[in-house]
């Protein structure tokens, strides 16, 4: 095992506020991991997309593939994607994960959400089943989405994407594409959802007007926080609230690729702003609070958020529901960072896009 040692390097002419950390590899040679969750005795739970799912040990050993995870529709941005372990793993050992999944019959694939025990002996999967798949299905190896949260009340969030040639759909609360849905663990619609009996409407729909999420987490208010990819440039923070429509793709701080005005600009009426944006883009994946103490006071309520695009790290600083201030962190790792959390001794956690991934902790030094 190595080390890297970074200082906190500051987006502009910030003064550095942080401390000075290590990016310690707990894990090498993992296929291009999309996710982890945490185990009990200090074990992690990792996706890979080709469609294997592991748990490494405390120590970075890499376990076997665990059996029982459904075939998955790998290829593109598809596979194996997020999972997440239920707030009651300690006594049901129940987790969450979602995966391209491939049409029942004739062509096409979409997003499916699947609930599942892991076995005593963290060797498998049981009572496996899937509780929520996105429609329609659609041939598409793009913007699949699919970030999970479960609430303080123990319902799911799930963000979708709308499978880049459908964008439309994003507009339209007849089908999944380009939504927030919120589910009970096992996939019903919990009360409050705001389109409930509503005809031509799938109920449940909690937002939409979504492009591409890839992070997803509850804030310290107890709501739900989102970002999601622009077209080139326009990734947006949402605070994805029952019922809003957050404007893709009539309304849009990117361009087309290649240049040109996309939509209708940035701003129209019923439609939500974003809470922030980068432009141009940094493809942002993973996202996490801080709430513990590690690395000091300064970073202490931060949100952190990955770029695939630089290997980046990047902390917001979050005062009265807006983003104060922002540091760039791991200047220079070059790494695509998919996936970033808070582990439960309060340090964080990153997984490494790339055939040859890696499992990372951020170390104060």
């Amino acid at each position: 095992m190595f080390f890297i040692a970074f200082g906190c390097a500051a987006s502009g002419s910030a003064q550095n506020t942080g401390p000075a950390v290590s990016l310690v590899p707990v894990a090498t040679g993992l296929a291009n991991p999309w996710a982890l969750a945490f185990l009990p005795d200090g074990q992690f739970l990792l996706t890979e997309r080709p469609g294997r799912m592991r748990v490494v040990s405390a120590t970075g050993q890499l376990g076997p593939a665990l059996a029982g995870v459904p075939p998955v529709a790998a290829g593109g941005q598809g596979g194996l994607l997020d999972v997440v372990t239920d707030a009651d793993f300690a006594r049901n050992r129940r987790i969450y994960f979602c995966f391209s999944e491939l049409a029942t019959s004739g062509a096409g694939n979409g997003t499916a959400v699947a609930r599942a025990t892991l076995a005593a002996d963290a060797k498998s999967l049981q009572d496996v089943r899937v509780v929520f798949s996105q429609r329609p299905k659609v041939e598409s190896a793009l913007h699949f989405g699919c970030r999970i949260v479960q609430a303080p009340d123990g319902n799911l969030f799930v963000a979708l994407g709308e499978r880049y040639h459908r964008k439309d759909d994003a507009q339209k609360l007849d089908n999944h594409h380009g939504k927030v849905i919120r589910i009970t663990p096992d996939g019903a619609v919990p009360p409050g959802n705001p389109f409930t009996n509503q005809p031509g409407t799938l109920p449940e729909i909690w937002s939409y007007g979504h492009r591409n999420p890839q992070g997803a987490t509850i804030g310290p208010d107890g709501k739900l926080w989102m970002h999601e990819h622009g077209p080139q440039g326009g990734d947006e923070i949402n605070l994805p609230q029952p019922g809003r429509n957050y404007g893709w793709p009539v309304i849009t701080y990117g361009e087309n690729y290649g240049g040109g005005k996309m939509g209708e600009g940035t701003a129209r009426a019923g439609m939500e702003q974003p809470l922030h944006h980068w432009t141009p883009s940094l493809a942002p994946s993973g996202m996490a609070f801080l709430t513990s103490t590690r690395y000091g006071a300064a970073w202490q309520g931060s949100l952190f958020v990955g770029s695939l695009k630089f290997g980046t790290l990047h902390r917001l600083e979050v005062a009265g529901g807006k983003l104060q201030r922002e540091e760039k962190l791991l200047q220079g790792n070059g790494e695509r960072i998919r996936d970033v959390r808070q582990g439960p001794d309060g340090l964080l956690y990153m997984v490494t896009d790339s055939p040859q991934g890696r499992l990372l902790r951020l170390q104060p030094d």
